[in-house]
């Protein structure tokens, strides 16, 4: 491990552009728990799945009630950036990140102090809510408090349609302009580092795929394996929160 944390550091400091992937394990020790791992979400409960699917969402005021009664208490709310977190705000400081690119929907890499301009939050943000029918968007803190005084389904205060949370569901198209955005940052890159991400769900995980195409060196550190391990130059298992620290250690 020794040898490929230094490898991988190595490939830092030489970079000029890197571009960085997250996923929900680099918010794990915040806190907050991640979907597709050991003790995911989905893994430990399948049936959770569906209050994240849009035509499920829109249609059934009880899987409203019970993705409510999810975000209400959801820690990720109170949730405070980690090592990785300020680890990537460091890479930034140094003047070599190019975009960071995040399949999470927690608001952390803003919180810890990385610029909203080089973030692209790919699966959208818990943090708003809008209007399926008028497409008004408010804070989520507004409709959580709604929730908390006994409405278990808030609907629009403009219009009285069905609210949702601002991130994209199974079913709904990604944001095009944010995608564009994001594959522009991995055709422009040198190196392409993925971090706590499966990189099983597409398309924000063929990122990689295109960086490799077009010669990026890329750094895979998650705790599983991926699909795309065979295209990285290192991989890096263990602890997120002790192991990108030393990598980004430059």
């Amino acid at each position: 491990m020794a040898d490929d944390i230094e490898r991988a550091r190595e490939l830092i400091a030489g970079a000029q552009r890197v571009t960085v992937l997250t996923g929900a394990g680099i918010s794990t020790d915040s806190g907050i728990p991640d979907f597709r791992g050991p003790q995911g979400v989905w893994t430990k409960n399948p049936a959770a799945e569906l209050i994240w699917n849009y035509d499920n969402y829109r249609a059934d005021p009880e899987v409203r009630r019970e993705a409510w009664r999810d975000r209400v208490d959801h820690p990720m709310f109170t949730a405070v950036p980690g090592p990785a977190h300020e680890a990537l705000v460091a890479l930034e400081r140094s003047g070599k990140l190019l975009a960071l690119l995040t399949q999470n929907i927690d608001g952390l890499h803003q919180k810890a102090g990385s610029s909203a301009s080089l973030v692209a939050e790919l699966h959208g943000s818990n943090h708003g809510t809008v209007c399926l029918t008028c497409g008004a968007v408010a804070p989520m803190a507004d409709a959580l408090e709604r929730v908390r005084a006994g409405d278990d389904d808030p609907t629009c205060e403009r219009c009285g349609g069905v609210l949702k949370a601002t991130t994209i569901m199974f079913g709904e198209m990604l944001d095009v302009d944010v995608l564009t955005r994001a594959r522009d940052a991995a055709l422009a890159c040198d190196r392409f580092l993925a971090i706590g991400t499966s990189l099983g769900v597409h398309p924000a995980a063929g990122l990689v795929g295109v960086a490799a195409q077009v010669g990026a060196e890329v750094i895979i550190v998650n705790a599983e394996p991926t699909p795309y391990d065979d295209v990285a130059s290192v991989v890096l298992r263990g602890g997120i929160s002790e192991v990108l620290p030393e990598v980004l250690r430059l």
